[in-house]
């Protein structure tokens, strides 16, 4: 902080409506162009050579609670008094004007400020030569609300799919603890009742890591896409017959085109998780026949004139309330029937963006939910 000697300040500036303070700083802080520092999202203090504070924006106003009438002209360390986690003074400890001359700033990092509220902070110390004196000391200020909420959905991801490992492990864990203490006792049928079960639970867990696993790559956006010629209507017909193998009616399910596809280029394995995906959801949430339609459609994401195929998945069911139709494609939604992890449908989306195409959700002309997503044909580069 500035040592002794140097000139007393007013201790209240008035502010100006840009939470600047009077024009004696304008040479301290210029910003660019049409650039007031109330536009800025984040909040923005700045400290002259003396360490008194010429700007305080609008936005650290709002983060702080502080008004800037009360902060223009003080001292930045009396006008912001802030504390580490453990209570120890952070200006004391930074020391932006008399400690080490090679330090450029200071990391982002979270602080206290009287009463408890907590921010964001980041300083850059100015200096017109490397070494010289601290010519102006620039501080950012952000709330901490963003990351309270990832935080709070990363907590939420890790206790849901803890709760739906538990289940499948604690049952793979149980019968084969069984089967080896009392493999002689059980007959080859009960043998194999048990093998299948733990089979079907183990093929659980797979799925559930491979869902977490999609979910990391599309929130850090590194989900690959290997673009390969797909036959969408041959692809939607597998998946029928999957279903009516596995005990649904074939009469449950209609499959229709509407007109010559273009030719689609596209992850057949993620294509395959999209339409896995909505049918499963069409068939346990929703009743009646599911139409699943196939047409040419304008792709949203490549320009004017962009080709694409769009799938069109519907159901006669009750449908998704109007209220809930926006949380569709969010973590952990689930529709009125209880049951898996809710992160089906946001896999999804991210699936179709990552390929630059659009999913939407509706009513079906049936009253029932109406999924739609297009994928653009996507030919690879070396094709184009």
């Amino acid at each position: 902080m500035p040592q002794n000697g140097v000139r007393d300040a007013p201790t209240q500036w008035p502010a100006p409506p840009s939470g600047r303070a009077p024009d004696a700083a304008a040479d301290t802080f210029a910003p660019a162009a049409g650039v007031d520092p109330d536009d800025l999202p984040d909040g923005l203090v700045v400290a002259d050579e003396q360490g008194r504070v010429v700007v305080f924006n609008a936005a650290a106003a709002r983060i702080t609670a502080l008004r800037p009438a009360d902060v223009l002209g003080r001292p930045v360390e009396q006008a912001l008094p802030l504390e580490d986690l453990d209570g120890r003074r952070w200006w004391q400890l930074t020391d932006p004007y008399g400690g080490l001359a090679i330090r450029v700033g200071q990391p982002e990092r979270n602080l206290l400020l009287p009463g408890g509220r907590e921010v964001l902070v980041a300083a850059k110390y100015v200096r017109r030569t490397p070494g010289g004196p601290v010519q102006r000391l620039v501080v950012t200020l952000r709330g901490t609300e963003a990351r309270r909420r990832t935080e709070r959905s990363h907590a939420e991801l890790i206790a849901t799919v803890a709760h739906e490992l538990r289940s499948p492990l604690t049952s793979v864990k149980g019968f084969t603890a069984t089967l080896l203490a009392k493999w002689e006792r059980f007959t080859e049928d009960q043998k194999k009742l048990m093998l299948e079960t733990v089979d079907a639970d183990a093929n659980r867990v797979t799925r559930l890591i491979a869902e977490l696993l999609d979910i990391s790559r599309i929130d850090s956006g590194r989900l690959e896409v290997h673009r390969q010629p797909v036959d969408m209507v041959a692809a939607v017909r597998h998946h029928v017959d999957a279903h009516v193998a596995a005990g649904q009616s074939a009469d449950r399910f209609a499959v229709t085109t509407g007109g010559p596809l273009p030719a689609l280029w596209a992850d057949p394995d993620k294509v395959d998780q999209i339409l896995g995906n909505l049918l499963e959801n069409a068939v346990r949430h929703g009743e009646g026949t599911v139409t699943i339609d196939v047409s040419p459609a304008a792709a949203t994401g490549g320009g004017h004139g962009t080709e694409g195929t769009a799938v069109t998945v519907s159901d006669e069911g009750p449908g998704i309330p109007e209220e809930s139709m926006s949380r569709v494609f969010t973590r952990f939604w689930r529709g009125s029937k209880r049951g898996g992890t809710g992160l089906g449908l946001y896999i999804v989306k991210g699936i179709v963006e990552a390929h630059g195409g659009s999913i939407s959700v509706g009513r079906a002309p049936g009253g029932g939910a109406q999924f739609r997503f297009v994928l653009p044909v996507g030919a690879p580069a070396y094709l184009a």
